[in-house]
């Protein structure tokens, strides 16, 4: 064998001349009856068509794989959210029982403040509470409290603020609700 450009040259193929069929006569042809080429156009059309539902089929699988991803993707972070969900609790409780602006308070309030922007970064957003309507999606009613001063079904505190990450509910806010019934 001999070499070209670093590559071995391949054998022709040699042809089977004894098994290989004669060549078709032309006075031989034979024509397909009609009922015949309607059987072979519907086998065809009938293939066709369970061809292009096989390939819908694929790309709608393609689709909802490729969405389950990025959901997960986007999800991902929930139970490592969910584990910090109290220590942004303690540090509410921490800076409201600690009226005195000493330095002590303003660097647990920086930090604080770098957590809440680090979470804002990802996604997580604080469920507003006091002052809205009550809404059984995103709060959570501890206690009805009857009062003439707010609307009915108003929240009027917020005992432990809700989070969600995204459109995704991470916890609740636990609330007190307005029973007003002259309204």
């Amino acid at each position: 064998m001999a070499r070209t450009n670093g590559k071995t040259e391949v054998e022709e193929q040699r042809l089977d001349t004894e098994h290989e069929l004669p060549p078709a006569d032309e006075k031989e042809q034979v024509t397909p009856s009609a009922s015949e080429v309607d059987k072979l156009r519907t086998e065809r059309d009938s293939l066709l068509d369970r061809l292009a539902r096989m390939q819908a089929d694929f790309e709608n699988a393609r689709k909802r794989a490729a969405k389950e991803q990025q959901e997960y993707r986007d999800y991902a972070l929930v139970d490592a959210i969910k584990a910090l969900i109290p220590v942004l609790d303690s540090f509410q409780r921490a800076l409201q029982t600690s009226p005195e602006k000493s330095e002590f308070h303003a660097g647990v309030e920086l930090i604080y403040k770098q957590l809440q922007d680090a979470l804002a970064k990802i996604g997580v957003r604080e469920i507003l509470a006091k002052g809205e309507q009550f809404d059984p999606r995103f709060h959570e009613a501890i206690e009805m409290v009857d009062t003439d001063d707010a609307e009915d079904h108003q929240v009027l505190e917020e005992l432990q603020r809700g989070y969600k990450l995204k459109d995704r509910l991470l916890r609740p806010a636990m609330v007190k609700v307005a029973r007003n019934s002259r309204r």
